[in-house]
């Protein structure tokens, strides 16, 4: 997320070279690699583990690290490294903007094991016409996800969002295709029949807000997937009643996995770090910038342990 303020030279275009003088760019990122809350067999909060932001004008790489994490035995990470960075590209005139978050050895109530998940976010603002950034997903992956130790295979569709708008004004949440294709798939999760309690109030919840952007054109965020598919073949001739609809994987008797959400929205950024005043952006956009929310594991479970929780984000 950035805003940007860019003059214009004596003849109404930006000057050559870059980035030109005058011009603005404030970096935000932002990754944590577990959080949430627990509410049986204890209750617990679980405040952000090894978070790290980057909110600036300067830009840099910050780094965290940590290892051996336990919440009461319930969830562990063996290792969790997180890191943003903020940058100039000189080859394509561009801010750049990366945050990621690596969790090795991540096991969920002995349920949801995986060896290595990574999210990673990067945007791209040009100096010219770049209020809008372009978003890669690159070396995001599941490593190894598995349900009781038996291997499931995720499908992955890193376009999800689509292109840059043309138009340097039009938000990403104004995409119709990507409201279209969302709604359609939310619908199928929805109608599905899977989902129960927080569950299924939080999927009922995006469709309504996925219809308010398409229908009235109101609201400022949209939740997507990148994974395109879930492949339960092996867990199924073991597990019973074991399902996937989209990106969701539904397991008896533990809840409900949403695998590699992307929240996509519009946001007034915070003030930086400087506490500078925020500049308005650029070809009279307001304030509000896109933004890309990341979450490889967003996790609403029941029965053998009952929480909401957040894994991997980004």
């Amino acid at each position: 997320m950035s805003i940007t303020t860019v003059p214009l030279n004596d003849a109404g275009a930006p000057p050559a070279g870059g980035p030109p003088k005058g011009y603005s760019h404030q970096f935000h990122a932002e990754a944590h690699a577990l959080s949430g809350e627990l509410r049986a067999p204890i209750r617990q909060v679980i405040e952000p583990h090894v978070p790290v932001e980057l909110n600036d004008e300067r830009g840099g790489h910050l780094t965290r690290f940590t290892e051996d994490v336990s919440i009461e035995g319930l969830i562990t990470l063996n290792k969790a490294h997180t890191r943003v960075s903020g940058s100039k590209s000189e080859k394509h005139e561009a801010w750049v903007t990366l945050s990621t978050t690596v969790v090795e050895g991540f096991n969920v109530f002995e349920v949801i094991t995986a060896d290595r998940v990574v999210a990673q976010v990067s945007t791209e603002h040009t100096y010219v016409n770049g209020h809008v950034p372009s978003v890669t997903f690159l070396g995001t992956k599941f490593e190894n996800l598995k349900v009781s130790g038996i291997p499931v295979v995720v499908k992955y569709n890193f376009g999800v969002c689509g292109t840059k708008p043309k138009d340097d004004t039009e938000p990403y949440v104004s995409n119709r295709d990507l409201l279209e294709k969302t709604e359609k798939r939310v619908q199928k999760i929805v109608d599905s029949g899977f989902l129960f309690g927080e569950g299924k109030k939080l999927y009922d919840k995006r469709l309504a807000e996925i219809r308010q952007l398409i229908r009235e054109k109101k609201g400022h965020r949209l939740t997507c997937s990148l994974v395109e598919s879930i492949d339960i073949t092996e867990v199924q001739k073991q597990i019973p009643n074991v399902k996937t609809v989209g990106h969701v994987l539904v397991i008896p008797d533990f809840g409900a996995v949403s695998l590699g959400e992307i929240e996509v929205g519009l946001e007034k950024p915070k003030p930086s770090r400087a506490n500078r005043p925020l500049p308005g952006a650029h070809n009279g956009n307001s304030a509000m910038s896109n933004y890309f929310e990341l979450t490889m594991l967003n996790m609403e479970l029941g029965c053998v342990g009952t929480a909401s929780i957040k894994g991997v984000q980004t």
